[in-house]
């Protein structure tokens, strides 16, 4: 896969659940985007973790299985004819997740790791790195670098909101524009901008219900992409559920937004 495959006149989406929790719902779930997708020409990719790292409590859901969730998102992709993604955190598994997944994804808290960025750069796969909550839209450009310098200029930037104070993020919508300078991709990720991380519960929460708003500032900013994290049932989601998109609600948002990106 190439960052050409992801050009044409619309925006193009990397969604799914937050984490692999069964081939089944990985399958139903793809399959709804693909037709969503397809029908109004965005290029879609399939995002899925294939197991989290940065839970808050120790007993908190992060996985069914290494190679059995790696294994469902080669399914995936190979039923549908799409490209995939999944995130790695640890440089050992840039290689084990690239035998499986078109896009390897650095989580935001890791957007810095040199380690790690090298790492995925030199499977040759695409490298979307989300900017980190603490980290200035134009210290992205030197994590950019550290791929590059690796050899791989096939790089993602994904913006996903800068904390604001203990239990809140915000998207400022200004660096947008400024990584775009640095000649890559840029994604607004509309669905864990919106967490509420550090909750007494240790749960995180979310505000789903400014999605849409989230992604049409985020269309209007001029990104290249939209990350939705999205679920058939996002109340009894293993994780994240909190600031999901209900899947049924997915086709009615990409039909505003690629009427939107139309008329800007």
């Amino acid at each position: 896969m190439k960052l050409t495959d992801l050009k044409n006149d619309n925006f193009f989406l990397l969604a799914g659940p937050c984490v692999i929790e069964s081939e089944d719902m990985a399958l139903r779930i793809a399959e709804e985007v693909v037709k969503i997708t397809n029908r109004l020409n965005i290029p879609y990719v399939f995002k899925g973790s294939y197991k989290k790292a940065n839970r808050s409590r120790v007993d908190s859901f992060t996985g069914i299985g290494d190679e059995k969730a790696l294994k469902i998102l080669k399914k995936v992709g190979e039923t549908f004819g799409i490209p995939t993604v999944t995130d790695i955190h640890e440089t050992h598994e840039a290689a084990m997740a690239a035998e499986y997944v078109d896009v390897l994804q650095i989580p935001a808290f890791l957007c810095r790791q040199t380690d790690l960025l090298i790492a995925a750069a030199k499977t040759g796969k695409i490298v979307n790195i989300k900017k980190g909550q603490f980290l200035a839209p134009s210290g992205m450009q030197f994590a950019a670098q550290k791929v590059v310098d690796s050899g791989n200029d096939n790089v993602i930037l994904t913006d996903r909101g800068s904390s604001f104070g203990y239990s809140d993020l915000v998207v400022d919508f200004r660096g947008i524009p400024e990584m775009k300078e640095f000649g890559f991709p840029v994604v607004l990720d509309a669905t864990h901008c919106l967490q509420k991380p550090n909750q007494a519960s240790g749960v995180t929460g979310g505000q789903p219900k400014l999605i849409e708003t989230m992604c049409k500032a985020g269309i209007a900013s001029g990104v290249d992409g939209l990350f939705i994290e999205t679920h058939f049932d996002p109340a009894n989601a293993k994780s994240d559920g909190a600031n999901m998109l209900p899947l049924d609600q997915l086709e009615g948002l990409m039909e505003k937004l690629v009427r939107l990106k139309a008329a800007l």
